[in-house]
């Protein structure tokens, strides 16, 4: 009662603007927070709603007090033991934030970040087990963003990679090796694993069940209520022995705890560089990780976060004047009103224009790529003594998982420079989905050994691409010539199973098809055959442990969804989280004759440089330069006009 009293005076103050509300909001709520037995489930919730009144009096009357107590009072509530993640993950944001912004050096800003990420990956992860799907992700995006920043400000590029690496792609860190941490403990353990995930639900519905009015209530209503409450204590606890069982356990020493830096960096590739690219409102850094290195931490201040946005608006803008929406697709034209934040103008002869591909790829490369390459000194590296050009691993954050990073350079006809000229570029969702597959390194299976192509040009209620056919018989032709282990199935020829059934007989697979993105569910996301649509929850569920290379020769199967920026929920990463350890996908629509060409240039390539081919095999390994190779040929076919871009840029690596 007294909560709601708060409240209902609070409301009464944001009408009347009287400071006499205010203050009979916040006594209230001081009581009702002073009332709340220790180990409540609403304590957080209550000490929350105290938290936000104090901090809207600060704000009206500048009492440094009320914001000091706003502080503590949210620091309460977000690390209190008891009640819902959910409740305490938004006090925890808001302690963080206060922090941030009044007391910038205070070393508690990590204490606060370090709950607020640990419950935001907790509350994703509680919520995948129990429903199976995430309907609150978009309100937790952006939080790992702007505590890598903070940690940045106070010299922690340690703090800053592990909050990225636990607090992004959610998602398909719940898929990723043998999908979530409880499926294997139930190979090792089934009973246990039972209690855990029982036991998770439990605790999920108990923190959820909060009664916002005990008004009305009989005397054995409320002792109810309390009873539930004393429960959730009881719960709480037996939730941390069960912890503590199951990390008793050889190989479970981490089950359910975020990784540290050591496990982080245990596992990089010997050869190339890792980048992570932090994007905030406030700052914008990456890290570069190294085999045996130290984290170098590399400052990028000539971009912000409203660059970012600006230059997404113009490509999506690009995108949709030219149709590029969908392979073979109908051209899909701008509407009115459908323009950037300044109008689109075609650019004359001689002419720079600011909504132009070519200008995002430039500005691109001046104020992200050539500052981290130059701190890498990679650019400084003789050709001639080395001519093979490193790896490196991008993983951006915010707008930049949006843009093409792998192309980003100055195109004119005078001169022409970019990161194609430096590096061999591929992407990962995370560290982890790269680390896992050098960690779990292993040479392909001779029995399955081999390319698995499909095209599917007339599927339902998608437009005809009939180019997919002569690609993939083209392909096929030629690997049967290499000595390449083999199969094309065509259209009707094959069903959804047989599919499956196929990916599981072959190392590599080759889809030219439709493809359709679901970001309300991810896993629902799916390639359209003529014979039903295969969706990625479908080959998840298939056993892929022997999987290595998947091109899929499709529209925007490296597409990402705008409100959920750090997810990667698109059609590449769920490749990888499937089991294939290396993923060519496309950032949008591609054309029918140019993706024939860089497909076959691509597997020429593999073909010449690749291992495996004389026995029948087929080895991916090569994948990442091979198609560095295919789009340098067709880049070299065409002049330097946005039109000519647009054909090339799109083609990406993931992965391994």
């Amino acid at each position: 009662m007294l909560n709601n009293l708060g409240v209902a005076c609070k409301h009464r103050f944001d009408n009347t603007g009287d400071p006499a509300d205010l203050a009979e909001a916040i006594a209230a709520q001081k009581r009702s927070v002073a009332l709340t037995p220790e180990g409540h489930v609403d304590f957080s919730f209550r000490a929350r709603n105290l938290g936000k009144f104090l901090h809207v009096r600060f704000i009206s009357g500048g009492d440094t007090k009320d914001l000091e107590e706003s502080i503590e009072v949210y620091r309460l509530g977000a690390t209190c033991d008891i009640g819902s993640p959910w409740e305490r993950l938004l006090g925890a944001v808001k302690w963080a934030q206060l922090l941030r912004q009044y007391h910038p050096q205070s070393p508690e800003i990590l204490l606060a970040f370090d709950v607020a990420v640990h419950l935001g990956a907790l509350k994703a992860g509680l919520e995948h087990t129990v429903q199976g799907r995430y309907s609150q992700l978009e309100t937790v995006s952006g939080l790992a963003t702007e505590a890598a920043a903070a940690a940045f400000e106070l010299d922690r590029t340690d703090k800053a990679l592990e909050w990225l690496e636990q607090g992004r792609c959610l998602v398909w860190s719940q898929l990723n090796n043998l999908r979530t941490p409880l499926d294997e403990l139930r190979i090792h353990n089934g009973e246990l694993a039972q209690r855990v995930s029982d036991l998770s639900q439990l605790l999920e519905r108990a923190g959820s069940s909060r009664v916002s009015s005990y008004s009305g209530m009989s005397l054995s209503e409320k002792l109810d209520v309390e009873d539930g409450a004393h429960a959730h204590l009881k719960l709480a606890k037996e939730w941390d022995d069960l912890l503590k069982t199951v990390r008793a356990i050889p190989n479970f020493e981490s089950f359910l705890k975020p990784p540290s830096i050591s496990t982080i960096l245990h596992h990089i590739p010997d050869e190339g560089h890792i980048v992570i690219i932090n994007v905030d409102s406030r700052r914008c850094d990456a890290i570069a990780l190294r085999a045996g290195l130290e984290p170098l931490h590399i400052r990028l201040p000539d971009f912000t976060f409203d660059k970012g946005k600006r230059y997404q608006g113009v490509l999506g803008y690009r995108l949709r004047h030219e149709g590029l929406r969908a392979r073979g697709g109908e051209v899909t034209r701008p509407t009115e009103g459908d323009v950037p934040e300044r109008s689109f103008r075609r650019a004359r002869p001689g002419h720079s224009s600011d909504d132009t591909l070519q200008y995002v790829l430039r500005c691109l490369w001046v104020e992200v790529v050539k500052p981290i390459l130059t701190a890498l000194g990679v650019m400084e590296v003789n050709r001639q003594s080395h001519p093979r050009l490193p790896r490196i691993w991008w993983c951006p954050t915010g707008a930049l998982s949006f843009l093409p990073i792998h192309a980003a350079g100055v195109y004119d006809r005078v001169k022409s420079e970019g990161t194609l000229d430096y590096v061999v570029s591929s992407y990962i969702p995370n560290v982890a989905a790269l680390t896992d597959r050098v960690k779990n390194s292993h040479p392909i299976d001779s029995i399955v050994a081999g390319l698995f192509l499909t095209s599917q040009p007339d599927a339902p209620n998608a437009n005809s691409i009939p180019g997919t056919t002569q690609e993939v018989r083209g392909i096929h032709s030629r690997a049967i010539q290499a000595g390449t282990r083999a199969l094309k199935v065509e259209g009707s020829a094959l069903s959804v199973d047989s599919c499956l059934k196929h990916m599981e007989e072959f190392s590599s697979v080759h889809f030219a098809c439709h493809a359709h993105q679901n970001a309300a569910d991810p896993l629902q996301s799916s390639f359209l055959l003529h014979m039903g649509s295969l969706d990625l929850a479908t080959i998840i569920r298939s056993n892929l442990k022997k999987a290595d290379l998947a091109f899929l020769s499709a529209c925007q199967t490296s597409t990402g969804e705008e409100k959920l920026s750090d997810e990667a929920v698109h059609l590449a990463a769920g490749m990888l989280a499937a089991g294939y350890r290396r993923v060519v996908a496309t950032m949008w629509s591609i054309g029918d004759d140019h993706a024939q060409r860089v497909a076959c240039d691509f597997y020429e390539y593999i073909w010449k440089h690749g291992e495996g081919a004389s026995d029948g095999g087929f080895d991916g390994s090569k994948s990442a330069y091979a198609l560095h190779h295919a789009t340098q040929q067709l880049r070299l076919c065409l002049d330097t006009s946005d039109s000519s871009l647009f054909t090339w840029v799109p083609f990406v690596h993931f992965g391994y």
